[in-house]
């Protein structure tokens, strides 16, 4: 059963990504953490707000629209069915744990804005593999923090769970603790007669690392426990600060790679990082690439020369390879048999230019073809759309194909609609897909309607709201201009 000192504590550090301050208290069992009665109301309301960073750095709170709101919530819930379903609930369970959920889908939101909120500042909305991608991670850690009593723990959030029999996520055949998860976690969390922990500990707490962290950390991966301070964590901390790491970053990266700390710098990880240099990764960009996809340096040569392969035979020259392996490390991972091959070759079936859209959005390959491409294929063509038109389309804007039918390009395709627009202005500007509905472009189409002018797609959306106001106000002058010349 979960102590209540665990949940809450994890809740904390979730706070934190908002800006919401807590005090400490070192304590003979670890951290305790003293939240005020209105630090718990805004985390329960944080769904309804955003944060935004400001041309000054600070950070400000801001509200979401209830439309984008309402949409990220359905997106929630579909990626932790999901989720409950691939770890072994049945579709009933699935469905009734979600609809007894609706804080713990509030906290999933919140965490889509604090972890994207560069994306709200200019109107764009998140696409279906980004708030998947956000949101799985965070899933397994809770998974392995807390195991078969997750479903309590999202059924009662933002409370611990009752105590009762958990609802199983899994039956694994011996339930039974691992042995060497037991004494690593063991290990990490005894103190010396001084009551003292253990150096390797207090140095990662000083990183921003808080102890139910390590554990989770250490339950995933028992040799982490036993990495010592000076010879292995303290040389990767120092050589990633050294490459530009934030430190604030430190605790996230090694969270999801903690093997890092046992790879020799010398003998592996500086060779790895100049083999891949030579493949085109840039050199001044290693801090977000290893923050995007801190297991890259943990592949072996081979893989990336499979996968680099398979990148030349799709006609993308050297230099925009090395763009590719900087800007989506993790394509890596994908199977070159299993995932890219076949997604390149349902993409050229479309007509689609496949070496652009490699560029331009190489995470799109990493899309279930049956799952995520064709539907969305079949969205197009039934409103009249030729498949060379739609290869068209995604080879300009890669990210038409990773956004939700129901909750983006449906109700945007309505609202088109109304527009008085032709349908071949999506040809040309697809991207009009991946800006906010509620935010940016109904209030631009409003303005436009409202000066009785008519402005291409492109420059009612693209255009910052400065150079969209002038040009506006331009297209208004040569209307009066030409009504005063035909006088």
């Amino acid at each position: 059963m979960i102590k209540s000192l665990s949940f809450n504590s994890h809740l904390l550090v979730m706070l934190g990504n908002f800006g919401f301050q807590n005090s400490r208290r070192a304590t003979s069992h670890g951290f305790l953490f003293c939240l005020k009665d209105q630090t718990i109301t805004k985390m329960k309301k944080d769904a309804r707000l955003r944060v935004d960073s400001e041309l000054d750095g600070s950070l400000s709170l801001r509200v979401v629209p209830p439309t984008l709101i309402t949409a990220e919530k359905e997106e929630a819930k579909a990626v932790l069915t999901l989720f409950f379903k691939k770890h072994g609930l049945s579709n009933a369970v699935a469905a009734r744990t979600i609809n007894k959920s609706d804080l713990f889908i509030d906290h999933l939101v919140s965490r889509l804005h604090s972890v994207h909120k560069s994306r709200y500042l200019v109107g764009r909305e998140l696409t279906t593999l980004e708030i998947r991608d956000a949101l799985i991670p965070y899933l397994e850690s809770l998974l392995e923090e807390h195991g078969s009593m997750l479903a309590d723990v999202v059924e009662n959030f933002p409370h611990p769970p009752i105590k009762d029999k958990p609802i199983t996520l899994v039956s694994p055949p011996d339930s039974a603790p691992d042995s060497k998860q037991v004494k690593a976690v063991s290990r990490v969390t005894e103190t010396s007669p001084a009551g003292m922990l253990r150096p390797q500990v207090v140095y990662l707490m000083e990183l921003g690392m808080d102890l139910e962290k390590i554990k989770l950390i250490t339950r995933r991966f028992p040799a982490f426990a036993y990495y010592s301070l000076e010879g292995k964590i303290k040389p990767i901390v120092e050589f990633l600060l050294e490459l530009g790491v934030p430190k604030s970053d430190i605790p996230i990266i090694l969270g999801k790679r903690p093997q890092l700390c046992g790879i020799s710098l010398s003998e592996n990880l500086i060779p790895t990082m100049t083999f891949l240099e030579d493949l085109g990764v840039d050199k001044k960009q290693w801090a977000k690439v290893i923050y995007r996809f801190p297991a890259l340096l943990t592949y072996s040569r081979q893989k990336f020369k499979t996968t680099v392969d398979f990148l030349y035979e799709m006609g993308l020259s050297s230099e925009n390879v090395g763009k590719v392996l900087t800007r989506c490390p993790t394509i890596i991972s994908y199977s070159v048999e299993d995932k890219l091959r076949p997604t390149a070759k349902y993409f050229r079936s479309l007509g689609a230019d496949v070496s652009l859209l490699l560029l331009r959005c190489p995470q799109t390959f990493g899309l279930s073809i049956e799952a995520n491409l064709k539907p969305v294929t079949q969205f197009f063509i039934e409103r009249g759309y030729t498949l060379e038109e739609i290869g068209t389309m995604i080879s300009r804007y890669g990210a038409l194909y990773t956004f939700s039918l129901a909750d983006n390009l449906i109700p945007k395709w309505d609202f088109f609609l109304t527009m008085d627009y032709s349908k071949s202005e999506l040809v040309k500007f697809p991207q009009y897909f991946g800006y906010s509905l509620e935010e940016r472009i109904k209030p631009r189409i409003a303005l436009v309607k409202k000066a009785g002018v008519r402005l291409l797609l492109n420059q009612i959306l693209s255009l910052s709201s400065r150079n969209f106001e002038n040009a506006l106000k331009k297209k208004m002058k040569q209307q009066q201009q030409q009504l005063t010349d035909q006088v």
